[in-house]
Order: C-alpha cells, then structure tokens, then sequence
C-alpha cells in the first residue's frame, strides 16, 4: 500500500514531465548539430546515413536492457541512471575527433536516450496510479515541446557559438533540470521479489506482444509523415520546396496541441473508445493526404491525421505499462522496442516500395492499416488502468 500524499505525487507528476522535456531537448539539439558534424568529419549523406543507423540500433539495443533494469529496479533510478548519461551524450557527439570515435558514441546517444525512453515511460505509468488519472500524452506531449525547443533554439545557438559550445550548454541546463527533478520523481514500483527462479528472459504472455505490434503499426505512419510527406508534395503534388515543408510542421503541431488534451479526453471516454475514435480521424486524414490532387489540401490532411495519431502510442505504452502479470518496466520494454523498431525500419521499406508505386498509394494504405489498429483497439483495455487507492482497497 502507498500513502503518497497528493501533493507529492503532484510533484512527481511535474517530475516525470520534466524528463520527457529533458530527453525531447537533447534529441531536438541534435537535429542542428548535424551540419556540423558532417563538416567537421568530412563525410557524405550515406556515412552520416550509416551513423544515424546506429543511433536508433543502439535504442533498439538498450531498450530491452532498460526493462531487464526496471524488473529489478525503482523506475526513478533507472532513469536517473540513464538520464545521468544523456545530458552528456550530445556532448560527447560534438566533441568526438574521428569517424570512428563518433559511431561508437552515436550508437551510445541512441541507446541511453532509448534507455530512458523506456524508463521515464514505465515511471509515468506509476504516477498515473497514484494520480488516478492518465498523464501519458501530455507526458509525451512535453516530450514534443522539448524537441521543439532544442531545435529552434540550436541553430542560432550553433551560429553565434560554435557546435561545441552549444553542446556544453545543452549540458548544463539538462544537467540542471536532472538535478532539480530527480528528487521529486515517484518511487515505490519497484516489483516484488519472486526468489531465485526470477530470470532475465522475455515475456510470455503472446499478449504483450499483440501489443507491441499495435504501437509498431501505429509509429508506421508517424514515421512516413516525417520522412517522406515533404518528397511526396514535391514530386507527386507539384509543390516547392517551402511550401512542402508544411506537411511535418502542421502535423507535428497538431500532435503536440491533441497531446495537451488527451488525457482528459482518454479520461472521460476511456482509453479503447479514445484509440478507436484516434484512429478513425487518423486512417481519414491519411487517406486524404493520398487522394488529394492539390498541395495544400494534403498538408491540411496531414495535420488532421496528426489529431488522430497524437494518443494512440501513448494509449499503446499505458496499455504496456499496466499489463497485467508483468512489471511496468517488462511490458514497457516489450512494447517501446518494437514501436520503435517500425519508425526505424519502415522508412526503408516505404522507401523501395514507393519506386514502384509512388507515394500516394502508400499513404493511402497506411489508413488500411489504422483501421486494423481501430479493430484490435480491445487489446489495449489495460490502459484503463487501476489507481493504488483501488489496488490496495
């Protein structure tokens, strides 16, 4: 039984969301620094491709080692552990004198922030519990707002300093904001011990792995907007170069902004309802995107899909998160890394597909496979969760 007063589990709540902001932050000084890199080094497209790689095959790496921790572990201190890591990870990127130096310390970046990106999830989790209400997308909604600031703030930051320099002041005010939340953050969830038959292997319940497979289909689509809406305006739409543009920017902005006001609406209706309900507006959105003949109605398209894709993975990590028989940590570690793993791999894949049929049917089966997400909506009724008020009762 926990007797967290609801002051405290306030502050844990504001806690929890400054990690989200934290790890945003850094991801998002990542975007200007790459300029930078890539001169410093002297390397092409398909090298910096190749160090990129890395970063999101060291996330998928560590991911699973965040959730071997988390069964073992306080979700606080897993990620005050990795997020000690990741204030200086930019740092060691921007500092890095070779080629060499600079994969390891990618494949590193990506892991400790794919880390803390599977231990801040399973700590929001907690303080839901305690809250009695959901928190998870505005979590992931100061997430977006952190990657916002780290990159409109970075590349002035890199003009008027240096890439080194900013990378010491990402640091520093990271490294504050670690210092200042760490001991607010929620503890008390570390799982019982269950003697010497406990063993590090996977999951299982076939479960958790229909849910890991909803938030793998539901990051697809999230990742094409990124990598490939911008292409599709330009050379299936006739649109330039600013204007293409529009496409991630709108939709990020709608993402952001439903995040904000998701929870409240999973709280009213219920997380299957608000999934369902998501991915219709979703599967709409991206279907338009994919018939429009004309630039902008496809941007406003994308930025209404981006209404519906907004709560869908944070619906999917609740789910992971509360599942029953497992710890948080386990579940979530499942089911970040296989959503994560569709954001790494699809774009590949979309990209082989599209030279044979274009981009526009692409979009349009990517609502196909929303509407799958729509009908295996019950697999996430866990994130309706059970406060500790219930459980202890």
């Amino acid at each position: 039984m926990h007797t967290t007063s609801p002051h405290l589990t306030t502050r844990a709540r504001w806690a929890v969301v400054a990690m989200f902001f934290l790890n945003g932050f850094v991801v998002g000084s990542w975007a200007p620094q790459i300029p930078a890199l890539v001169d410093r080094l002297s390397i092409d497209k398909l090298t910096l491709g190749l160090l990129i790689l890395g970063f999101g095959f060291g996330a998928l790496t560590l991911m699973p080692i965040a959730g071997i921790l988390l069964a073992r572990r306080e979700s606080r201190a897993v990620v005050v552990g990795f997020a000690s890591v990741v204030v200086f990870s930019l740092l060691a990127v921007a500092a890095a004198p070779h080629l060499a130096v600079a994969a390891v310390f990618m494949f590193l970046f990506g892991g400790v922030v794919g880390g803390m990106d599977v231990a801040m999830n399973a700590n929001a989790v907690t303080v839901e519990r305690r809250l009695g209400r959901p928190i998870m997308s505005s979590s992931h909604g100061f997430w977006s707002l952190g990657g916002f600031a780290g990159g409109g703030i970075g590349g002035i930051a890199i003009e008027e300093i240096g890439s080194l320099a900013h990378a010491a002041i990402v640091a520093a005010v990271t490294l504050t904001i670690l210092i200042v939340g760490a001991s607010h953050l929620v503890g008390g969830d570390r799982p019982i011990a269950t003697g010497a038959r406990q063993r590090l292997s996977l999951p299982r319940d076939p479960m958790i792995y229909l849910v890991g497979l909803v938030a793998l289909l539901c990051m697809i689509p999230e990742g094409a907007v990124l990598d490939w809406a911008a292409l599709y305006l330009q050379n299936e739409r006739g649109a330039g170069l600013a204007t293409a543009g529009f496409a991630f920017a709108l939709f990020s902005a709608t993402m952001a902004l439903m995040r904000f006001v998701g929870d409240r609406i999973r709280h009213r209706w219920g997380a299957v309802a608000t999934m369902r309900v998501s991915c219709l507006v979703a599967a709409t959105g991206m279907a338009a995107a994919g018939l429009s003949p004309w630039p902008w109605l496809a941007i406003a398209a994308f930025g209404f899909a981006g209404l519906g894709i907004a709560n869908i993975v944070p619906i999917a990590f609740s789910a992971a998160g509360n599942h029953p028989g497992l710890s948080s940590g386990t579940g979530m570690s499942v089911v970040t890394t296989m959503g994560y793993s569709g954001i790494l791999l699809a774009p590949s894949a979309i990209g082989f597909i599209a030279q044979k049929v274009g981009l526009a049917p692409i979009f349009v089966a990517l609502s196909a496979i929303l509407l799958v997400v729509f009908l295996s909506a019950g697999l996430i009724r866990h994130a309706d969760f059970r406060t500790d008020h219930d459980r202890a009762a």
